[in-house]
């Protein structure tokens, strides 16, 4: 059970703090449930679900350790870019990817899906409105819980990452 103050991350909202444990009733016949109130950190508003729900993901926010070693491995992951056709497929494809809910997969999808941007742009074709979607909730995600685990703002996350793959660049030449 999360405590009052805990991050974590919560479905596809992010990550949320933990403000409050109550016990409540959901109805004049349920039985009192206890339910976890939550406060997003990058959108508005706050969410009540309950302390034993299974259907939404919940997981502690990950470490500063563990933020730092997903980015010491940025430079050995080969994005694999997926194409198709069929709208329906391409979405299930991303949304099979965001699933587990783990930074490593979010980092490959926004890998890929920029990488797949960046070709359809020097081909000067369009870059599809699934793919967008996608690659900018992965990336929000991701971001999201960088940020926090390595306690910057979030829009510092891809400037971080850049000064810290560079900075290891450096010490690898010397």
């Amino acid at each position: 059970m999360y405590q009052i103050g805990d991050l974590i991350l919560y479905g596809g909202t992010g990550v949320c703090r933990v403000t409050d444990v109550v016990s409540r009733k959901a109805g004049r016949t349920e039985p009192e449930r206890m339910y976890y109130i939550l406060s997003p950190l990058y959108q508005t508003g706050t969410i009540t679900t309950p302390v034993d729900n299974d259907k939404v993901f919940t997981r502690p926010v990950i470490s500063r350790d563990e933020a730092m070693d997903l980015i010491d491995q940025i430079p050995s992951i080969q994005p694999e870019v997926y194409y198709n056709q069929n709208l329906q497929q391409l979405e299930n494809h991303y949304k099979t990817a965001m699933e587990g809910h783990d930074c490593l997969s979010l980092l490959r999808l926004t890998m890929s899906t920029y990488r797949k941007k960046m070709e359809r742009e020097q081909k000067k074709l369009k870059f599809g409105a699934v793919d967008r979607r996608y690659m900018e909730r992965a990336e929000n995600l991701l971001y999201g819980e960088l940020a926090v685990a390595l306690g910057i703002a979030r829009d510092s996350v891809q400037d971080f990452i850049a000064q810290r793959l560079r900075s290891r660049e450096d010490l690898e030449a010397v």
